[in-house]
C-alpha cells in the first residue's frame, strides 16, 4: 500500500480553519452544547469539510487532513482567546 500524496494549499490554511472556527462558534451560540463537546464538534466539522469538500474522492487524505483542520481550529481559537484575555488583563473562567 502506498501512502497518498497530500497537498496543502491556500484552502487549507486560509479558508477551512476560519470556517470551522466560525461554524463551531455558531453552533455554540445557537445550540449551547456542553463545553467538553465543543472540541469534538470542531473535529467533526473538520472531517466533514475535508472528506466532502477539499479532499473529495480520496478518503484517506480527507480523514488525515480533517483531523488537522479540526485541531488547528481548536488551537487557533484557544490562542486567540488567551491573547484577548491577556490583553484585557482578565483571567480565564474555568
Amino acid at each position: 500500500m502506498e501512502f497518498p500524496t497530500i497537498h496543502t494549499n491556500f484552502w487549507d490554511a486560509v479558508i477551512a480553519i476560519p470556517v470551522i472556527i466560525l461554524l463551531t462558534q455558531l453552533i455554540k451560540t445557537f445550540f449551547k452544547p456542553p463545553a467538553f463537546l465543543v472540541p469534538n464538534i470542531a473535529v467533526i466539522l473538520g472531517l466533514f469539510i475535508s472528506v466532502f469538500i477539499s479532499h473529495r474522492g480520496h478518503l484517506i487524505s480527507g480523514i488525515f487532513m480533517g483531523f488537522f483542520y479540526g485541531y488547528a481550529a481548536i488551537g487557533n481559537f484557544a490562542s486567540l482567546k488567551t491573547t484577548v484575555l491577556a490583553y484585557r488583563g482578565e483571567k480565564e473562567e474555568t
